[in-house]
């Protein structure tokens, strides 16, 4: 394939990519058609709207309760083999519940337990899939690669639901269920055909499982830019929800339709939003991330007001295609901006977190507009949604999408090492860590809004309980402290720092008017057993 760098095709030049992107979206077919069979099984089984959106709720709760833990074990464990076992996993469980609905023994409660369960395989392996896009593709191509990802979604979207409606008719609401396990094979097949590029290795020893989950909190806690990206996430999924948990009622009942049409409308949304894709790197380059964001938001507004006033079925393919396109938007540029604000040792756990708050906003919405639809009918729930998602553009400005996008974030491995002369094991903690700076007099405003500035790194990397210090005998001299709950954690620091980070000391360093600043560390003092 010819080089095209930069182009939203590029990275099919890579063979690894185009397999497991195929055998991806074939998979994802067959989970959208057990979506819909799913969504449209319980209308027939319980039609209260506050039941039907529990559908919803359980696809979409796991990824709010698991998505940390599950970012966590794909930043500490071999992310292929996990994706293996968890795909496996949920072949076994698909396939089992397609021979229960096929025996007639489905109630309201098994259906909503099978979507957790479901749901919740599909949350332990959703960052890890995030996650090894950096190692299939190159960076300058990483944007097209999170795009073309997201058009893959969306073409399984598209033809998902339209198959299951037909397949329904055929043969049953069983089939889809067994078509999805099906589907999965090849996923399994191609993720043991690949080999992962070894990865550099590190000397110090893996994080236990909770401390990389605090680890993972602290960064996002004192990351800005992935900090942005979730407030305006949150601001549009949960009122984006409302359609999407609502859809079966309104081609059910609001347009009186059967499950072909709810199909036809699930696939107008996704072929919609395979079209949008191609129109976005055009788009993203006349209006910018966040301008884009905001049409893509007006457009999901407009399209839930379509659908409020829907009678025919016209009106709800016509806003479902309005949908698509919009939802394509935003998704492709919040996803870009949560990527492109993280570094490699912590982009499982970032990503998870950015899941978590997207599933959380879906699930908090679903069934916060079905109680709406139940009290107050299906339009009201629709436009009160729809004017929240206009009413939060103005309202969340502030906070900006893809400013991570001109960091370096690679390593920059320019701490140099320190060996103790006491001997210190690995685990014990916490380490104090000292650095001694002298500073003219004259500079003190600016050194201490540079250092607080830097110490943001700190904490993003891993200290906590950091201060500066100012000696009253001697005007000039700081020092700065920060702790660390083990000696490890403190080599993870060195490890962790970023070229991006550099910009940050030399402009607390520029400052020391002695040499280079004096670096002591500590560790806590335990008198000798006896």
């Amino acid at each position: 394939m010819a080089d095209q760098t930069g182009s939203s095709l590029a990275p099919f030049a890579n063979r690894v990519f185009a397999v497991l992107w195929t055998a991806t979206v074939l998979s994802n077919i067959g989970t959208w058609m057990q979506n819909a069979s799913a969504g449209w099984l319980m209308t027939g089984l319980d039609p209260d709207p506050f039941i039907v959106s529990l559908v919803q709720v359980a696809g979409s709760l796991p990824m709010f309760l698991l998505a940390l833990p599950a970012g966590a074990l794909a930043d500490l464990v071999d992310r292929r083999w996990l994706l293996v076992i968890v795909q496996a996993v949920t072949m076994a469980l698909v396939a089992g519940f397609g021979l229960l609905v096929w025996s007639g023994q489905v109630t309201p409660t098994s259906l909503l337990i099978f979507s957790f369960l479901a749901a919740s395989a599909a949350a332990l392996i959703t960052p890890a899939w995030q996650s090894i896009v950096p190692q299939l593709v190159s960076a300058e191509n990483l944007q097209a690669a999170v795009a073309l990802n997201s058009v893959g979604l969306n073409v399984s979207r598209a033809v998902g639901p339209a198959l299951a409606g037909l397949v329904i008719a055929a043969w049953g609401v069983a089939t889809p269920f067994w078509l999805n396990a099906v589907t999965t094979i090849g996923v399994i097949g191609a993720l043991l055909w690949w080999r992962p590029p070894a990865q550099n290795g590190s000397h110090v020893p893996p994080e236990r499982f909770w401390s990389a989950v605090r680890a993972g909190l602290r960064h996002s806690r004192y990351n800005p830019h992935l900090r942005a990206t979730l407030i305006r996430a949150i601001g549009f999924f949960i009122f984006a929800s409302a359609y999407w948990a609502l859809l079966p009622l309104v081609a059910r009942d609001q347009v009186a339709g059967g499950p072909k049409l709810y199909g036809v409308l699930l696939g107008a949304i996704g072929a919609s939003a395979v079209g949008g894709a191609f129109w976005l790197p055009m788009l993203k380059r006349k209006l910018g991330p966040d301008r884009l964001m905001a049409a893509g938001t007006v457009g999901t507004a407009i399209a839930m007001t379509l659908f409020a006033v829907a009678r025919e079925p016209i009106a709800a393919i016509a806003a479902s295609l309005v949908a698509g396109s919009s939802w394509i938007a935003v998704l492709a540029t919040i996803n870009v901006s949560a990527q492109v604000a993280l570094p490699g040792w912590v982009r499982g756990r970032g990503l998870s977190i950015f899941g978590t708050v997207m599933f959380g906003g879906l699930t908090l919405g679903s069934a916060l507009w079905g109680k709406v639809a139940g009290f107050a009918g299906l339009p009201v729930a629709l436009m009160i949604a729809a004017a929240g998602a206009v009413l939060a553009i103005p309202l969340l400005w502030r906070w900006k999408l893809q400013t991570g996008a001109s960091l370096d974030l690679n390593p920059s491995m320019h701490w140099p090492n320190f060996t103790p002369v006491l001997a210190v094991s690995g685990d014990k903690g916490p380490v104090l860590v000292t650095v001694d700076y002298r500073i003219a007099p004259d500079d003190r405003a600016a050194f201490l809004a540079a250092l607080t500035e830097f110490a943001v790194e700190r904490r993003r990397d891993g200290a906590f309980d950091w201060d500066v210090f100012e000696d009253l005998a001697e005007p000039g001299h700081f020092i700065e402290t920060f702790k660390l709950d083990s000696w490890n954690d403190h080599l993870r620091q060195h490890e962790r720092v970023t070229g991006a980070d550099v910009a940050l000391q030399r402009a607390v360093n520029r400052f020391q008017v002695d040499g280079a600043p004096k670096v002591s560390h500590f560790i806590v003092g335990e008198p000798d057993p006896t």
